[in-house]
């Protein structure tokens, strides 16, 4: 075989061996890639399943945690009460004390008067005592002889003098009484003085008890307002991976109509749907009417009314900044603008506006809401706006208020706690709407 014949063999043999060889490469790299994509999925899938794992034990840590410490509180309000109860005893006693000690006084005071004008009363029969005595002295000195001579009835002068003996007789019984009766007085007014001394002593015993009560109240007010901070940070932190744990798992969620957020704002709270349809018709209309107005407004014409009215809105005014504050914050960690709208001040009596979203809050109710809202709906950062979160944050205000059923008690008195006041149309438009919402939809 010559050199042209092998040239044209070797091609041949390589135009049949490359394509396959190429193939093989290919499927070669594909499983390779396929391996690699399955192997990069089943990662993610398996750190995903960690992270859960991870969380739902987190959980448990902390609800273990949060439960010890709420039995703590409980052990230390206990005590707080027991405290609050022995203070308010030893008060009553120390009163009651008191009251003893300035009767014995005022008894004493009397009882000196009462010296005072016996006193009295044995000098004037003493003076009295004296003149008689003079007399029957004067009548006894006398010779009979003498009184005869002088004419005198021995009938009339014997019982003169007879008189005269009596009256003797009784001016110094009379005397020996009021001297009798001035030495009881006298005893009396010491015995009183005793028991006054008395009383003084264990008043002075029951202002320490009290002062040591005092103190150790205080203590355990601190002690109790510590393990309240702890407790709800705690539930704080645990609502937080609730709401971490539910976007894990997928189980955040998001209304897309009004009717979808109160179906699942009830179903998680109890509150029934007639009830929150009536105030959020009362409120805002279903979400229609949900305010027109900057913050930068209602701190405007909030300021002015305060000012026209006097320093006695010096604490509104101060609450309307601390509101202004939490806002802005909110907005910022929600991505909003400043200027996202919210209601104005109301025109019909002094009051503030900036209240949000489809719920009303106002910022700092919503901040105190805002935990236990994540835990509903699985939104880290529950937002106002949001038509789960507003419509889940009013049935748990409306819950907490009572309204787990729609009878017109239970509306009452949910309406006033989430309006502040008794509002005759307001409560009568809740109960209408919550026994018609079905005529909203119409």
């Amino acid at each position: 075989m010559n050199n042209a014949q092998k040239n044209i063999m070797f091609a041949v043999v390589w135009a049949l061996v490359l394509p396959v060889f190429a193939l093989s490469q290919i499927s070669f790299w594909n499983a390779g890639a396929f391996a690699a994509d399955g192997d990069s999925a089943g990662d993610e899938e398996k750190e995903k399943k960690e992270e859960i794992e991870d969380t739902e034990d987190s959980i448990k840590d902390l609800e273990k945690k949060l439960e010890k410490e709420q039995k703590e509180l409980q052990e230390k309000q206990s005590v707080l009460g027991q405290l609050q109860s022995a203070v308010s005893s030893t008060q009553s006693a120390i009163n009651k004390t008191q009251a003893a000690i300035k009767d014995a006084e005022e008894t004493i005071s009397r009882k000196e008067e009462e010296i005072k004008n016996l006193n009295e009363q044995i000098e004037l029969k003493k003076a009295m005592l004296k003149s008689f005595l003079q007399q029957i002295y004067y009548i006894k000195s006398q010779p009979v002889i003498s009184i005869v001579l002088a004419g005198e009835n021995f009938r009339d002068v014997f019982s003169n003098a007879d008189n005269l003996m009596t009256l003797e007789d009784k001016i110094m019984n009379i005397s020996q009484d009021i001297a009798e009766t001035k030495n009881q007085v006298e005893r009396d007014k010491i015995e009183l003085a005793e028991t006054k001394k008395q009383h003084e002593e264990i008043l002075d015993e029951k202002v320490g008890q009290k002062k040591d009560l005092v103190v150790q109240q205080v203590n355990v007010q601190e002690e109790v307002e510590e393990q309240e901070a702890t407790v709800s940070e705690l539930q704080e932190k645990l609502a937080e991976l609730q709401a971490d744990l539910s976007i894990l798992t997928g189980k955040s969620f998001n209304a897309k109509d009004i009717k979808e957020a109160v179906e699942f704002a009830s179903k998680n709270t109890g509150v029934p749907k007639g009830v929150l349809y009536g105030f959020l018709k009362m409120e805002t209309n279903l979400g229609a009417n949900t305010g027109q107005c900057t913050y930068k407004e209602v701190e405007k014409v909030a300021v002015a009314r305060y000012k026209k009215y006097g320093s006695k809105y010096k604490k509104s005014i101060k609450l309307l900044y601390k509101r202004m504050d939490i806002f802005y914050d909110l907005v910022d960690d929600l991505g909003y603008s400043k200027n996202k709208k919210v209601s104005c001040s109301p025109s019909s009596y002094i009051g503030q506006g900036g209240a949000m979203g489809v719920a009303q809050f106002m910022s700092d109710v919503w901040k105190g809401y805002s935990s236990r809202i994540a835990a509903k709906t699985g939104h880290k950062t529950p937002d106002p706006w949001d038509l789960t979160d507003g419509v889940t944050a009013m049935a748990i205000k409306l819950r907490d208020a009572g309204a787990t059923s729609d009878s017109k008690s239970a509306i009452k008195k949910a309406s006033i706690n989430y309006l502040g006041a008794f509002n005759e149309n307001y409560y009568n438009g809740i109960v209408y709407w919550s026994k018609n919402y079905k005529k909203l939809f119409d």
